[in-house]
């Protein structure tokens, strides 16, 4: 089946997928952490792989981190702008900046994260639900909502029915939200952390400029959702 979007320069763009079968494929903390790691290893002309990184059968994340993230990765294929992993998908918010960067990106990261997850499991066959969706992010409107989105993913470990019955406790969610390690969030919070290099902020509207301006924007839509819940509006979140 041939894909409705054609993806083209300097146009943004949502892409997601999940396991197959709905199954789970992170199932630990190594696992979020490889898949990071491969955001930044395949975003490149040439990818960078980890047989070729000093210390990466070390068996230490740490020293394998920043192994990778030492790396100059040459001339990149996308600008990825917000990602968000869960536990049976995720989530990418990307630039293309190079012709085909988008399916040779993806292609490079499902079959780096497939081809480790298998041989870590001793497990054949497909681990994602075929293809890579995408949605074109064609304005700005769109655009910046796909930063609340992605971001907002994670609630659901904490408050599974928020979208159903609103946020129970803001305070607590908004905590978890900035602290969950595998996603961007805590990038635009001020949080220094290396797998910060995974981002290309440049290519994209400046619409965060602060601290205090991404936790607005997120206290808002929580607030909104919140309130949206008790008076039956529509949820605006796409499908």
């Amino acid at each position: 089946m041939s894909r409705k979007i054609i993806f083209a320069e300097n146009e943004f763009y949502h892409l997601y997928n999940r396991g197959v079968d709905k199954r789970i494929v992170f199932e630990n903390e190594w696992d979020y952490k490889r898949f990071i790691l491969l955001l930044y290893l395949c975003n490149g002309k040439i990818p960078v792989r980890f047989e070729d990184l000093p210390n990466w059968k070390s068996g230490k994340f740490e020293e394998l981190a920043k192994t990778v993230f030492a790396e100059r990765i040459d001339s990149p294929i996308i600008a990825i702008g917000a990602y968000c992993l869960m536990p049976n998908h995720f989530h990418l918010l990307i630039r293309e900046i190079s012709e085909k960067g988008v399916s040779t990106f993806m292609h490079r990261l499902s079959t780096a994260y497939t081809m480790y997850f298998n041989e870590s499991r001793k497990r054949t066959g497909s681990l994602f639900q075929g293809r890579f969706k995408a949605e074109h992010a064609d304005t700005d409107m769109y655009l910046k909502y796909l930063f609340s989105y992605i971001h907002l993913n994670p609630i659901k470990l904490v408050e599974p029915k928020w979208k159903e019955f609103g946020i129970v406790d803001r305070q607590r969610v908004k905590r978890f939200l900035f602290a969950y390690q595998y996603s961007s969030l805590p990038d635009y919070s001020g949080t220094t952390r290396e797998c910060s290099k995974i981002l290309n902020k440049k290519e994209f509207p400046d619409y965060f400029s602060t601290k205090k301006d991404v936790e607005r924007h997120i206290d808002d839509w929580l607030i909104y959702k919140k309130y949206s819940s008790c008076v039956g509006k529509a949820q605006p979140y796409p499908k």
